[in-house]
């Protein structure tokens, strides 16, 4: 078995520019005294760090990619936005809208972000690797068809899917983001089709802000197809373990598709500057070897993990890493340092009554919906 693993130190020089947190430095908010805001390099950087020094690297098959071209960016973007993109990069970069700045270069740099994971499908779709993880940066499932987003300036995974379409043929594909944040831009992308289920687990009305989503299920053809799991601030491992069990496997299960992607954010883990959740290393683990084992049974193994979000340089790497072992099948001797905090902070038997409940609810809503 073979993990395809995909990188390149350019995603790495990507730059929002000064911020405090996600605040953009002007008028009242006081430039920082230490990193410039939440979306640095740090965190990814990290991550492939220890992937590297506890020697899984070793076990993986590493590679870089070729940026994603212009008729990649259009079976999903439009036109006037790919334009406007570009043309604010080159003119030494900004902000287009919704949280996302970027500076000089910033077009090319998602370009070839997008490219990582467009790699990563066709190579898993090819038989090239059994699986594979795209250590994308900046990340995607944000970005709208005419918008930028959350830190999103290219749609990723769409851009990916559409791409291994026109090389494959129709493809049914399953998306499931576990970022911390709603995956409005790859929701907005399919909530009208029927080939793609489009799945989201994220904390209730953090991001974009105030929104849920648990009744919106596509329209048209794609009614039916699009499912969010609002979870409630606080929420830790067995509330999201319930949610998979419960809620995502059996949705996945019922689809029956040729392939299985995940929006891999990491900002559900706790001690994150953009999120109130409580997940930890072992959740990631635990997902992944769920949805590991559900590809081998559906779809031939065919599993891409693409990264999203995730702030917490000191965390982000551990719940990455638990990730790409798992894929692999390979355990390092590195042990999460942080599970000696995080699980005595897990919600006690009242709280995780009541987050059960939340997921029995969209449990039964969406069963409904189905009939």
């Amino acid at each position: 078995m073979t993990t395809g693993f995909y990188t390149d130190e350019r995603t790495f020089w990507h730059s929002v520019g000064l911020q405090a947190l996600f605040l953009p430095v002007g008028g009242w908010v006081q430039p920082p005294s230490g990193a410039a805001g939440a979306d640095t390099p740090d965190s990814k950087r990290r991550l492939l760090s220890l992937v590297q020094a506890s020697g899984l690297i070793d076990h993986l098959a590493v590679s870089s990619a070729e940026p994603v071209t212009t008729d990649d960016m259009l079976r999903v973007h439009t036109l006037d936005y790919i334009e406007r993109f570009k043309a604010t990069s080159d003119a030494g970069g900004g902000d287009l809208g919704g949280f996302a700045p970027f500076s000089a270069g910033g077009y090319e740099i998602a370009a070839l972000s997008a490219g990582l994971a467009k790699a990563a499908v066709d190579d898993v779709l090819s038989g090239k690797h059994d699986n594979a993880y795209a250590l994308c940066r900046p990340a995607g499932h944000h970005c709208l068809p005419g918008g930028s987003m959350g830190f999103c300036l290219l749609c990723n995974i769409p851009i990916a899917i559409e791409a291994a379409r026109a090389k494959h043929g129709a493809l049914r594909v399953a998306v499931v983001d576990w970022d911390v944040h709603h995956g409005n831009g790859t929701q907005a992308v399919y909530y009208d089709r029927d080939d793609t289920l489009t799945i989201s687990l994220h904390q209730e009305n953090c991001f974009p802000p105030g929104y849920s989503g648990e009744h919106d299920r596509g329209e048209g053809r794609g009614a039916g197809y699009n499912l969010n799991i609002p979870l409630a601030p606080g929420a830790g491992d067995d509330a999201y373990r319930y949610a998979f069990t419960s809620l995502v496997l059996p949705a996945i299960e019922k689809f029956a598709p040729d392939l299985i992607i995940v929006a891999s954010g990491l900002d559900a883990g706790a001690a994150d500057p953009l999120a109130r959740m409580l997940a930890h290393s072992d959740t990631f683990r635990a997902m992944t070897a769920e949805l590991k084992d559900l590809a081998v049974r559906l779809c031939g193994g065919k599993l891409v993990v693409v990264h999203e979000g995730g702030y917490s340089e000191a965390v982000v790497p551990f719940l990455g890493l638990a990730i790409v072992e798992t894929l692999s099948g390979h355990r390092t001797a590195v042990v999460d340092p942080t599970l000696e905090i995080f699980l005595p902070q897990q919600p006690g038997a009242a709280s995780l009554a009541f987050h059960r409940q939340v997921v029995d609810t969209l449990v039964h809503d969406w069963a409904a919906s189905q009939v």
